[in-house]
């Protein structure tokens, strides 16, 4: 699979611009937590509207053809300006199909983590969208600015608003040092994974590559890993930044650490890497990362990121 020949960049949103909640996988635990989130965005200027109603069915947020409903009627409504997930969990991929039929050159600015990999991935691979992997309304947004279980406020504004270059300090820790470019890839470690063997499985030649997750066994990361390696998916990368994999414990003690996994697997490269970024789960505040731009690592201190072009275009 190879990358896509036309990059997209969605319009810059600005105050008064209009997001529109959507719920491609799971329902949210309760509104409340959405509700806050939705607080915290009009605080910083947006208006929150609804892409569809939530009608949970099972584990997911609706039913297939509701959520997909929702989902195109926000990229079709000359209102909205963007689209802002309302959690991830697990179903987003029940959507790609049908949206593979469709025609989407006008893209919106898509911010979300964990289970909206899948869709970020489809969109860059089948369409060339750059998207956000960052904050979601009942994860992250509900927790408001810059404090625990939250989101680091100016790395959202400068991903989402601004047409010049910026950086993120990544506050994590150097498992092997140095610099590289790239364009910065990636997302939830289980959701790239499951992208192999499809139509929009992702390319990750000449990529810096975003990979974290939550809840997992050092050994359920080792498996996943060698399986991106086995499938050439990690020859051509140029650095790497990892999360902090919350709540992912060795369950014997004394056994490999998720740390110790990727070092193992991943330092043979001898390309940049930083571990335990501030990126998609994590318990600090969360770090808003443009997907499909280029990008620069420097694995030095506690990590850089400095993006070397815009995001979004005015």
């Amino acid at each position: 699979m190879s990358s896509p020949s036309v990059i997209r960049k969605p319009k810059a949103l600005r105050k008064g611009s209009t997001l529109a909640s959507f719920a491609p996988a799971s329902p949210p635990p309760d509104f409340a937590s959405a509700q806050l989130g939705m607080t915290e965005l009009q605080r910083l200027g947006f208006e929150v509207v609804p892409a569809h109603e939530f009608l949970p069915s099972g584990y997911f947020a609706g039913s297939a053809a509701e959520r997909l409903e929702g989902f195109r009627n926000a990229l079709q409504n000359n209102r909205i300006a963007g689209l802002i997930a309302l959690r991830g969990g697990y179903g987003s991929t029940y959507l790609l199909d049908f949206l593979a039929q469709d025609k989407l050159d006008h893209p919106k600015c898509l911010i979300g983590y964990s289970d909206i990999t899948a869709l970020q991935t489809f969109l860059w691979q089948k369409h060339g969208w750059i998207t956000f992997h960052g904050p979601m309304l009942a994860a992250g947004f509900d927790h408001g600015s810059n404090g625990l279980r939250g989101f680091e406020e100016n790395s959202f504004l400068n991903a989402v608003t601004s047409a010049a270059p910026w950086s993120v300090q990544l506050s994590g820790e150097v498992l092997v040092p140095g610099q590289a470019e790239g364009r910065i890839l990636g997302g939830c470690l289980a959701i790239l994974q499951t992208s192999l063997g499809t139509p929009w499985e992702i390319d990750t030649d000449d990529a810096l590559l975003l990979i974290e997750d939550t809840h997992v066994k050092p050994y359920q990361v080792d498996r996943a890993l060698m399986h991106l390696k086995q499938a050439g998916k990690l020859a051509n990368v140029r650095g790497i930044v990892l999360g902090e994999f919350p709540s992912s414990a060795p369950p014997v003690p004394q056994s490999p650490t998720v740390r110790e996994v990727c070092e193992r697997i991943l330092a043979p490269l001898r390309i940049p890497i930083v571990f335990a970024a501030a990126i998609g789960h994590t318990h600090r505040p969360m770090l808003t990362i443009p997907l499909g731009i280029r990008a620069r690592i420097r694995a030095e201190g506690e990590g850089v990121l400095e993006f070397l072009e815009p995001a979004v275009i005015e």
